[in-house]
């Protein structure tokens, strides 16, 4: 059988088939979102739910963006692994890929990286496509991005004012405060992941961007570093001057979309229904 062939003829249909953990995922992200929108029950709770499903949601097609484009650059192995059917719980390190990112936006606000699922690039013939399957990730959360900040660029106004020593809801008909929150605090994530990702640290998406290109040597010296990437993500962002500067980016590149920084943090506060009344 050689890669020459029609796609349909090497991968049975059923591989690009959504799991039903995905599919479980999307429910509780539309469902909490309503829930969310009408002050269903505790709102907290609802913005906790939706918050957190569609950065699960998120994450799974960032890695199923890695996946796809590797299928289809040569590896037809990712499909036999089931990285196509868009389970969580089929990647090389469900720890890494979605319990750790969750935990980090659930605590600190931050849209994390997960580790990608695995490409066997003993297929890809090609320096380009290699680098392409690593910017699929990324260029995913900048779609969704773009997606969650849409309603902001047409002009949905923050539904709250400023006041001494905090902010206050104008929760009048319409209103609907606590859902544009949450989906701008949604859409803060994904513009800190899409930033994270293109940083040129081994390990992290940005790093495999560029290792195609280095000589052997390189790309040796670079794969050794690679299990260090989360360990200087977190020593650059929370112990040097560049966590200030990845701030004043992505608040500079939230603003052009129109979702106001007030919202985004009243967003996350609200997810924390553990931290308030």
């Amino acid at each position: 059988m050689t890669y020459d062939e029609p796609v349909y003829t090497r991968t049975p249909r059923h591989a690009f088939v959504p799991s039903p953990v995905f599919v479980g995922i999307v429910a509780v992200f539309v469902v909490s979102g309503w829930m969310t929108w009408v002050g269903f029950g505790n709102v907290r709770v609802d913005v906790f739910l939706f918050i957190v499903a569609g950065w699960l949601v998120s994450l799974c097609l960032h890695e199923y963006a890695h996946a796809l484009i590797g299928y289809f650059s040569g590896d037809h192995t990712v499909a036999e692994r089931g990285y196509l059917k868009l389970n969580p719980l089929k990647y090389t390190s469900p720890l890494l890929s979605i319990v750790l990112p969750v935990v980090v936006v659930i605590l600190g606000g931050i849209g994390l990286p997960g580790g990608a699922v695995w490409v066997d690039h003993r297929y890809i013939r090609s320096r380009v496509k290699d680098s392409l399957i690593s910017a699929a990730g990324p260029l995913t959360n900048l779609v969704l991005a773009l997606i969650l900040a849409f309603p902001f660029l047409i002009g949905v106004d923050p539904p709250f004012v400023e006041v001494a020593g905090g902010y206050a809801f104008n929760n009048g008909p319409g209103a609907h405060a606590e859902f544009w929150s949450a989906l701008a605090a949604l859409a803060f994530l994904q513009v800190t992941a899409t930033i994270l990702n293109v940083l040129p640290i081994p390990g992290l998406d940005g790093g495999s961007i560029l290792a195609p290109w280095m000589s052997p040597a390189y790309q040796r010296a670079w794969n050794l570093f690679a299990p260090y990437g989360f360990i200087l993500l977190f020593l650059l962002l929370w112990q040097t001057k560049v966590g200030d500067y990845f701030y004043d980016v992505v608040f500079w590149i939230t603003d052009k979309l129109g979702v106001d920084q007030l919202m985004i943090q009243v967003g996350l506060e609200l997810m924390r229904f553990w931290s308030g009344s």
